[in-house]
């Protein structure tokens, strides 16, 4: 989560500008209807808008760029897997081929400096998460000229301000929250992260295509740079209700909580996630179950519904050991540690003894071995 918040300072996103309508569906309705099915990981429905597209303006990149973010949210809600990776970024380099066409013709083709800067953008934004530093880095130092070249070609496009809100922030913040990032930045201009949220704003205010990135990507600022978790819920809760089968919006909703202490309504945000992924809802994947479970079993633990909680920690662990393919994970060790834990708060101490000696084993997590040998040496209280 945190990569994907650092890789921000590289994927320069910027956006197009309104398209007149024409005819009974004009281009902005196709446009934002199909945004919207992306959104809402309606895939299928997404791609028709976009083919449409394609098809009353086959020289314009709008339509191809839409499709390729198709692939990227078919990456998002599976964020381990690189079967779309290729496809991705052949989709973003025929993007990028048809803008050069574009502005060879005319090198202040607005649109065509757009979605060249947003291709490149995102080309970065899954390097990174790929961790290919130096080729996210790349991608942001070829973003950025066009970022500028946009704002002044258009000034008064809201949705360009996406693109600078996000280089304004992250430029600032992440030299200071993660130095070893520092060679790859150091020349590149200084931030300005008071600045960058109130360009992040007004794009998510005013913005027309870009509104809902800009909301996101205030989410992810209030929620792990911030620590504002009132304004990340604000934030989460919207998205949540304008994309409800979006599971990235929804377990912000349900992180949120777990940072504000709210335990009855972790409990009731997660267990709906539980309860999608078992339906198999697109996007909520084993390791979204996992992580749900992990949280409804802190929730139960912290209201001292112990079976309950004991229940949801040995089905974490349980996904776990399916997911966990090189060593043990975050959620398997704390799950484990958890279960010692409610162990003892029930005065079970030899199974809590069990649980702690298979931490003590275990890739060490927040600090998982030094609680597991503070617990095998005296019983946990709370």
């Amino acid at each position: 989560m945190i990569r994907a918040c650092l890789g921000a300072c590289f994927c320069l996103l910027v956006t197009l500008r309104a398209y007149p309508q024409t005819g009974p569906a004009g281009f902005e309705t196709l446009a934002k209807r199909g945004i919207g099915h992306v959104y809402n990981l309606e895939f299928e429905n997404a791609e028709k808008e976009f083919q449409e597209l394609i098809r009353q303006r086959p020289g314009d990149p709008a339509g191809y760029f839409f499709l390729a973010m198709v692939r990227w949210w078919m990456i998002m809600i599976d964020i381990d897997n690189e079967r779309y990776d290729g496809e991705f970024y052949d989709a973003l380099d025929g993007v990028i081929g048809m803008c050069d066409s574009l502005l060879e013709k005319n090198r202040d083709d607005v649109n065509a400096i757009f979605f060249k800067g947003g291709a490149i953008g995102f080309e970065g934004r899954l390097k990174f998460h790929r961790s290919d530093y130096l080729g996210a880095a790349n991608a942001g130092r070829k973003a950025l000229p066009l970022v500028h070249e946009a704002l002044d070609l258009d000034p008064g496009n809201s949705d360009v301000l996406l693109g600078a809100g996000i280089y304004n922030y992250y430029a600032e913040v992440i030299p200071s929250e993660y130095p070893f990032v520092k060679p790859l930045i150091l020349f590149i201009p200084p931030g300005d992260k008071q600045k960058g949220i109130g360009q992040l704003r007004t794009a998510y205010e005013k913005g027309t295509y870009a509104s809902v990135e800009a909301e996101y990507f205030l989410l992810q600022i209030y929620y792990f740079y911030e620590k504002d978790y009132i304004q990340a819920l604000a934030l989460s809760l919207d998205l949540h209700g304008k994309f409800p089968a979006n599971m990235v919006f929804h377990r912000y909703c349900g992180r949120s909580y777990v940072a504000m202490n709210n335990w009855d309504m972790v409990g009731s945000e997660f267990a709906e996630i539980v309860a999608r992924a078992r339906r198999g809802m697109r996007g909520y994947t084993p390791p979204v179950e996992r992580e749900a479970e992990y949280y409804c079993g802190m929730g139960a633990m912290v209201l001292r519904r112990f079976d309950e909680a004991l229940d949801h920690f040995y089905r974490c662990d349980a996904l776990s050991r399916t997911l966990d393919r090189e060593e043990a994970s975050g959620f398997m060790a704390m799950a484990n540690l958890r279960i010692g834990m409610v162990y003892d708060m029930q005065g079970k101490r030899d199974p809590a003894l069990a649980q702690y000696r298979k931490v003590r084993e275990m890739k060490d997590y927040q600090d998982s071995r030094g609680q597991a040998e503070r617990y095998l040496a005296a019983p946990y209280a709370h």
